[in-house]
């Protein structure tokens, strides 16, 4: 099982010590449902069904911040999405924020799928073990290209570059900024402006 993540007991089946894992379309199922409902705070790890971490203002603020400002920088062609679900081969993670291909419209029959995706953030107060070790390992199976996590306690930008699947999934590029940086924002293979890491922090 992976670092950090139990499995929501009352949701999957225990058979003496084993737990079964869900493929997505069996997650889709159990929404489809009724099974899973808003009131569940869950979301498809390596098929283990996992309960999100509990939002706390710098968390919820730090997303609102770059929101607000990401978004006067998108080209129109790019969406950028708040904690809405992903789907990926064996995880549908709920990222803090996302940037995405548009146009809008294909997203109200399916989520955002890895080639649709440009850019993925975590936000990490109390999840930053399991941003930094287990979907730090999801995200570049799915050769998600760019993977920010913004590292509240430590005033840290995380910037991972150059996905590799494999058995050891991981990023080939790790590059640690302060507030004081800045860096490209390169979406689709395309530089399309300079983000000043001050505008990210809380």
């Amino acid at each position: 099982m992976p670092v950090g993540v139990q499995p929501i007991r009352t949701i999957q089946e225990t058979h003496g010590s084993s737990m079964i894992r869900f493929s997505v379309d069996q997650y889709h199922m159990m929404i489809d449902h009724g099974i899973l409902g808003p009131q569940n705070r869950v979301e498809l790890l390596e098929g283990w069904i996992v309960g999100k971490m509990p939002h706390k203002p710098p968390h919820d603020g730090t997303i609102g911040r770059i929101n607000r400002r990401l978004m006067r920088l998108l080209p129109d062609e790019w969406l950028l999405r708040v904690q809405s679900a992903i789907t990926l081969r064996d995880s549908e993670p709920e990222p803090d924020l996302v940037v995405t291909r548009g146009p809008e419209e294909i997203y109200f029959k399916r989520h955002p799928m890895p080639g649709d995706i440009a850019l993925v953030i975590e936000v990490a107060d109390s999840s930053l073990i399991r941003d930094r070790e287990v979907k730090i390992q999801i995200y570049a199976r799915a050769r998600i290209p760019l993977y920010w996590i913004v590292d509240i306690s430590a005033a840290l930008l995380h910037v991972y570059r150059l996905p590799r699947g494999g058995k050891s999934p991981g990023y080939r590029e790790h590059v640690q900024l302060d507030k004081s940086a800045m860096l490209p924002l390169v979406l689709g293979g395309v530089e399309v402006t300079q983000v000043s890491v001050r505008d990210l922090l809380p």
